[in-house]
């Protein structure tokens, strides 16, 4: 599947074009600026973008007013398709953002409800008592997103609603070519919702890609031949900044081993999760990380580890940003890209992973580890590839059984020779193709 030797670029697209927090009414071409990125997001490496919400919302995108209409803060329809169209053209792939969940307090049958109550033919699209009343006066109670009323929660159980949603996944593809979706809080949707969900993905287009939000838990259960193909690997995102910050690698090695190892208790060999160091919702990397000279080795992780790697818009040349001050903080407006040495490096370990077998599909082992250094197999179709990370400032030599006396060198093109143990110089990473 094509998903699974993808490497994904992020575009928060109300953040990136710089709309206005919230709705103003005002139809502005914004979506037009990533026309602008084609070429950046190309040359780093990725051959997918996954945009977050571009359909009308009161806010954030995730509080979605009409899932048919382009948000005017970003632009026209004709807008959005020229964009889809740029990146297509250039041998991207796009993936949208599905809030099927809730809806903002603006979705017009929402609205309908509130002017017509019990009338409302739309009643049952929602979980509402009108024996109570709600945070807002509305003269009704409803359930919202957990605790956020500003989002009311769909009632997924009602076939109109899941028809509807689907008319709109139907229309994006007719409409804009998109080769799958990203499933906003994915961890909230039932087994019998992705289930019918997954099997309609399956008519609308070949290889359609569904790719689910989850945080904790066993991610079998959102990810399996019934639900999502992939879905977000926070418990490794954790583990990777966890692991350099507290100068402990066995937490994401352990991490690692425990998801993909040889093992047959393994929970997730053969998957292809969802790896990232950063996103819309969480602090940026090199702001997360307590020691700047992990950035390198931390993306050389990623791209290395199990799973398909995706990169947040402006980390890839190293942008702050902290959760503390706020979701905007996170989000910015960047008129054009930057290129730089982190730029240039998270190209080369894609194009390492583009040309590996082992790097996309390939078993995962350990093979030496230690507080901080981290060297671990990857195996597919007959290649081996070593990846070898050194999180300290002094360079350290691995003694170990390489099997072999020679490797390609992936990231720099050289040779290597396993005599006398292996040099990592500080704060490196290396893939090593033996041979």
């Amino acid at each position: 599947m094509w998903y699974h030797e993808a490497v994904i670029y992020q575009i928060y697209p109300l953040g990136l074009c710089g709309a206005p927090e919230e709705n103003d009414g005002v139809e502005s071409h914004r979506i037009l600026r990533v026309l602008d990125w084609v070429e950046h997001i190309k040359g780093m490496g990725a051959d997918t973008v996954l945009f977050n919400p571009l359909f009308e919302s009161d806010r954030h995108g995730y509080d979605t007013r009409d899932y048919f209409t382009v948000d005017r803060r970003l632009g026209t329809e004709e807008d959005l398709r020229k964009v889809c169209d740029a990146l297509h053209a250039a041998g991207l792939r796009v993936l949208f953002d599905g809030v099927f969940n809730h809806v903002g307090r603006g979705f017009w049958a929402f609205r309908d409800v509130q002017e017509k109550r019990w009338d409302s033919p739309y009643k049952d699209w929602f979980h509402l008592s009108f024996d109570g009343n709600s945070n807002y006066n509305d003269g009704f109670w409803y359930e919202g997103w957990e605790g956020h009323f500003e989002l009311v929660k769909l009632n997924l159980w009602n076939d109109a609603v899941v028809e509807h949603q689907f008319a709109a996944i139907r229309s994006w593809v007719e409409r804009f070519g998109i080769d799958g979706l990203r499933l906003d809080v994915a961890y909230c949707l039932s087994p019998e919702y992705l289930q019918r969900l997954r099997r309609f993905s399956e008519t609308v287009k070949p290889d359609f890609w569904l790719l689910g939000e989850t945080l904790h838990g066993d991610y079998n259960r959102w990810m399996n031949d019934n639900a999502c193909h992939s879905v977000t690997n926070y418990e490794c995102y954790k583990g990777l900044w966890s692991a350099f910050n507290s100068m402990n690698l066995f937490e994401i090695g352990h991490s690692l081993q425990r998801q993909f190892g040889p093992e047959q208790w393994c929970l997730y060999r053969g998957r292809h999760l969802l790896s990232f160091l950063d996103n819309h919702d969480v602090e940026r990397i090199a702001s997360k990380l307590q020691n700047g000279a992990h950035l390198l080795p931390a993306y050389g992780m990623l791209f290395g580890m199990p799973g398909v790697p995706a990169v947040y818009y402006g980390s890839e040349w190293g942008m702050q940003g902290r959760k503390s001050d706020g979701d905007a903080a996170l989000r910015p407006a960047v008129e054009v890209p930057v290129s730089n040495e982190i730029t240039a490096f998270i190209a080369s370990c894609a194009a390492a992973r583009r040309q590996s077998r082992a790097l996309q599909y390939g078993s995962y082992r350990n093979v030496l580890l230690t507080n901080r250094q981290i060297i671990f197999e990857r195996c597919a179709e007959g290649e081996r590839v070593l990846v070898a990370v050194n999180a300290d400032g002094e360079p350290f030599t691995a003694h170990f059984d390489a099997q072999a006396g020679r490797a390609r060198e992936l990231l720099s093109g050289g040779m290597h020779d396993f005599g006398g143990g292996s040099l990592l110089p500080p704060y490196s990473v290396a893939y090593w193709r033996v041979e």
